[in-house]
Formats: C-alpha cells, sequence, structure tokens
C-alpha cells in the first residue's frame, strides 16, 4: 500500500505543466457594473428595451476598462478614456467640413444644374476652410486624430487582452498555435461594421485628396485652377475610375458617418436577435430593432442621395474643358498614369 502510493507521488506532474489546459475555458472580460450603472441599464431596458448604446452606460464602461497596469493615471482616466474622446470630438470637427463639402460639389449644383454656374460658390466657401489656419484645422488634423485614435484603441485593447489572459506567457502561446478554424481564439478586439467601413473610407478619401489636393500642388504649386471642372473633366476622361471612386467615397462615408453619429448618439440599433439565431428575443423587441436599422439605413440612403443628385447628376456631365486648362488637367491626371 505504501510502495503504491510512493510510486504515485514520484511519478505526479507540478500543476504548472495543466496550465494549457486550464486556459481553454477562455473567459470574457466583462466587469462587474456599480449601483449607478445598474440603475441606468435597468432605466434603459425599461425606455427602450436595450435597443441603443446608451452614451453614458458606454462612457462608464470604458472608464472602467482603463484601469489597467500601465493604462491609467491616477485620476481613473486611462488612454483608451482619452482616445475614445478624440475619435469621437474630432468627428465632430469632420462634420463642419464635411457640411460645406456637400453643399458646394452636390447640393448647389443640383439647384444650379451647371457647372460653371456653382463654380462662384465653390470659390466663396474655399476662404473657409482652405486658408493657411482653417485647412489643417477643420480638415488635415481631425482626420488624422480620428484615424490614429481609432487605431490606437484597437492596439491598446489588444494588449488589454493580453493582460488579462496571459497572452504573452509561453502556455497562451502554445494554445494559439494549437487552434485553427473558426473556433481560434483571437486576443483582437471585433472589428464592427462601422470600424471596417470607416478603414476602407480612410482608402477612398486618401485617394480623392491625392488626386484633387496634393497633384495640383506637387504638378503647378497652386490648386486655384482646381474646381467642379477638374472634376467634370476627370468623368469625361476616365468614367469608370471617377465613378467607382465617387461611389466609394459616398456610400462607404456617408454609411460610416451615419452610422457612427447614431453610435454616438445612443440610437444605434442593436441587431442581436434578429439577424443571428443564436440569440432569442420576443417578436416586439425583434420587430422594434429592426425597424430602427431600417430607419438609420434610410438616413444612410438619403445621406448617400444627397451627394449623388449634384455630384453625379451634374457635375459627373460637365464634359471634358477645351483650352490650355484642360491641358493642364491632361497633364496633372497623367502623373498618376490616367
Amino acid at each position: 500500500m505504501d510502495n503504491s502510493h510512493t510510486r504515485q507521488s514520484l511519478n505526479h506532474r507540478a500543476s504548472e505543466q495543466t496550465l494549457i489546459s486550464l486556459l481553454e475555458l477562455d473567459p470574457s472580460p466583462i466587469d462587474s457594473p456599480t449601483p449607478s450603472d445598474e440603475k441606468q441599464l435597468h432605466e434603459s431596458i425599461e425606455t427602450d428595451g436595450s435597443d441603443t448604446l446608451m452614451a453614458k452606460s458606454s462612457d462608464s464602461a470604458s472608464l472602467r476598462t482603463t484601469d489597467g497596469p500601465g493604462l491609467g493615471n491616477h485620476s481613473g482616466h486611462g488612454s483608451i478614456f482619452y482616445l475614445s474622446r478624440i475619435q469621437r470630438y474630432s468627428s465632430y470637427a469632420m462634420s463642419v467640413f464635411t457640411s460645406l463639402h456637400l453643399a458646394n460639389v452636390s447640393l448647389i449644383p443640383a439647384v444650379q444644374r451647371s457647372v460653371p454656374s456653382s463654380e462662384t460658390y465653390l470659390l466663396m466657401t474655399r476662404e473657409i476652410y482652405q486658408t493657411t489656419l482653417a485647412e489643417p484645422l477643420l480638415v488635415a488634423l481631425p482626420a488624422l486624430l480620428h484615424v490614429g485614435s481609432g487605431i490606437a484603441l484597437r492596439l491598446l485593447r489588444r494588449r488589454q487582452n493580453m493582460r488579462r489572459y496571459g497572452g504573452a506567457t509561453p502556455a497562451m502561446y502554445a494554445l494559439h498555435r494549437s487552434q485553427t478554424g473558426a473556433a481560434a481564439m483571437t486576443l483582437w478586439p471585433p472589428l464592427s461594421y462601422i470600424s471596417l467601413s470607416g478603414y476602407a473610407f480612410t482608402m477612398f478619401y486618401a485617394a480623392h485628396a491625392c488626386v484633387n489636393r496634393v497633384l495640383p500642388l506637387a504638378v503647378d504649386g497652386d490648386s486655384s485652377n482646381v474646381g467642379l471642372a477638374y472634376v467634370a473633366h476627370g468623368f469625361a476622361r476616365h468614367p469608370v475610375v471617377a465613378g467607382v471612386a465617387y461611389a466609394g467615397l459616398i456610400v462607404l462615408g456617408t454609411g460610416h458617418m451615419v452610422w457612427g453619429m447614431a453610435k454616438w448618439w445612443g440610437v444605434a440599433p442593436s441587431t442581436e436577435g434578429w439577424q443571428s439565431s443564436s440569440v432569442v428575443v420576443d417578436k416586439k423587441t425583434k420587430r422594434r430593432r429592426r425597424n430602427r436599422w431600417l430607419q438609420v439605413q434610410g438616413v444612410v440612403l438619403l445621406g448617400v442621395a444627397a451627394w449623388a443628385v449634384g455630384g453625379l447628376g451634374v457635375v459627373a456631365r460637365g464634359g471634358l474643358q477645351d483650352g490650355w486648362v484642360g491641358k493642364v488637367y491632361d497633364d496633372m491626371l497623367a502623373r498618376i498614369g490616367l
């Protein structure tokens, strides 16, 4: 009896060797809400059936998730707290330029029904957002802050997940290497449709800025000759390329902006329960969520129509420019292979 017990003791393995099997539980990083947060959550459920992303609740959640080692300070506000606000308020700053640009390139041409008569209004509003001081503050800086803070947030949240689950340990590394397919565990935060459309829109936005702003400055040292006639000339020379570029801009941009603002304002509907069969909700809640989703999508369609009515309906049909102006436009487009 004693000999078998001694043999088992000698063959016994340390508990650390079973760490990988314990890590397969993969818990979810959910913090316990404070009493005030529970009260807010209960009130929001009674008022709208948990269909919206409540701004106050998300602010509190972001505050609690910034208290990780190295990410917080003595006041309780960490990097994620401030990056979230940079991302939010930079989008508000960009809305000023977006509204002026929408009026210039689509709404005014739709009313004037002519590219030459719309150029005057474009020159007038350029004095607002294309000055030495206003252009960096209203156009370049908010865009860089918005995209940069979004990327930084993803990196910091992944860093938090690594600290929560021990992602930097050899055992967790072996677990990641052993998992494949859809069930594989990832430490990256989920990529929402809003974020995905934002990254795609960034590429179209950068190409648009390069062709219409950077290219004229690099070739002529000035962009005073670039306006709606330049855009019309590009559509006439390369209708397919210009059409795809403009469609990508207005569809991705409008969808990202409308859904992003709906999220900031707490009116973005939840799609859990009517798009996913894994979540069961009652018919009334499912119908309410579907109606809200359709309402937000309706606003997106209205935004796309607002950009297209003058941009595609008038400016894109403006035709080629004659004389030396048309030659200047052709030379600039030739620099990028068009």
